[in-house]
């Protein structure tokens, strides 16, 4: 019953995933799955930061903390001495971590359980941390006055949780640049052979304004999605009309890990960067210098970073420039860097 019951909630946040939501959004939709078999008086999922490992979103349950105590949970998540914070949890192995099994110490320390839970009646907790590919994309903590939250439950929860770091993932770039003019997320949904199975309205646009690239375009970002061991893929694609696009390529995690979720963006600047060093015949240590010209950094910081002089510095700018066809650091970075 409960392997049963596990995969069906990993097959309906996978669906999630493919339905264009943002974070918080897909974090709402998917504590009601869960909570069907997890029951908690108050749960509270977080976006995580994978490169900080700090909260970037926070969504709760049905039933929020009262607010007088939030500073006070939020002191103990970054205080760095309370077992089980999201940070900790996301840097080891233990993908579920229940209060009760810390040692007999830690738990009668905690500061968590004594200056939060207690006060509001509350005993016991589960966290667990959404981590795909090595990348923590959010975490989720359970509270409950009683009983304990049973083995069975923490199985339940170390099972869904790599689909909800998947679709976390994706949900990330729906937020951060999944719209075209207002149209909606671009998401496409792909078999494992990159047979299309679902594809929203703004996708849809790109793929009449590709043509017949769209499904060679597509196969190619799903190929190399699946053949990557992070489980990502970007490919960057020129359009007809001479503009450019991002493809990026996710796989997701449990009952459909044969299925690729891609979404699309016009490309910014920061994506072809680069290509453009590249294509301007820039050597290595030219693109290192430019790159920290364009992060606006001066000659000396410059200096001190690379450990190089500053009259080398100005050397491999002069070669830059004549490369690029500029004469100034400002020409430099418009080029380089377009809107």
């Amino acid at each position: 019953m409960w392997e049963g019951r596990a995969r069906a909630a990993r097959r309906d946040i996978a669906a999630l995933a493919t339905s264009g939501m943002g974070v918080a959004e897909l974090h709402a939709a998917a504590i009601e799955v869960v909570e069907q078999v997890v029951g908690s008086e108050l749960t509270c999922w977080a976006g995580i930061d994978p490169g900080t490992l700090v909260i970037s979103s926070m969504t709760s349950g049905a039933a929020r903390i009262p607010a007088e105590y939030e500073p006070r949970l939020a002191e103990t998540e970054y205080a760095g001495t309370v077992p089980n914070s999201f940070a900790e949890l996301a840097r080891t192995s233990h993908q579920v971590a229940r209060l009760s099994d810390l040692p007999y110490r830690e738990v009668a320390g905690h500061r968590r359980l004594h200056e939060v839970w207690r006060p509001l009646g509350i005993e016991h907790e589960v966290r667990t941390t959404f981590v795909v590919d090595g990348d923590c994309w959010g975490a989720a903590g359970f509270v409950r006055s009683g009983p304990d939250f049973s083995d069975r439950e923490l199985e339940f929860l170390g099972s869904v949780a790599p689909v909800i770091g998947a679709a976390t993932r994706v949900a990330v770039r729906t937020d951060a640049h999944g719209y075209r003019g207002g149209a909606g997320p671009s998401i496409v949904v792909t078999g494992p052979t990159g047979t299309l199975r679902a594809i929203t309205a703004a996708a849809r646009t790109w793929q009449d304004e590709l043509g017949q690239r769209f499904d060679v375009l597509l196969k190619a970002v799903v190929t190399g999605t699946r053949a990557a061991s992070s489980g990502t893929f970007q490919a960057r694609l020129q359009t007809p009309s001479g503009g450019w696009i991002l493809m990026q390529g996710s796989r997701l995690i449990g009952d459909l890990d044969n299925d690729v979720v891609v979404t699309i963006e016009p490309a910014s600047g920061k994506h072809l960067l680069g290509m453009l060093l590249a294509a301007y015949g820039l050597t290595t240590r030219e693109r290192e210098i430019c790159l920290e010209v364009i992060a606006g950094h001066s000659t000396t910081a410059i200096a001190d970073r690379l450990s190089i002089s500053p009259h080398t510095i100005q050397d491999h700018l002069k070669s830059a420039f004549a490369k690029v066809g500029v004469r100034s650091r400002g020409e430099l970075v418009a080029t380089l860097r377009p809107e």
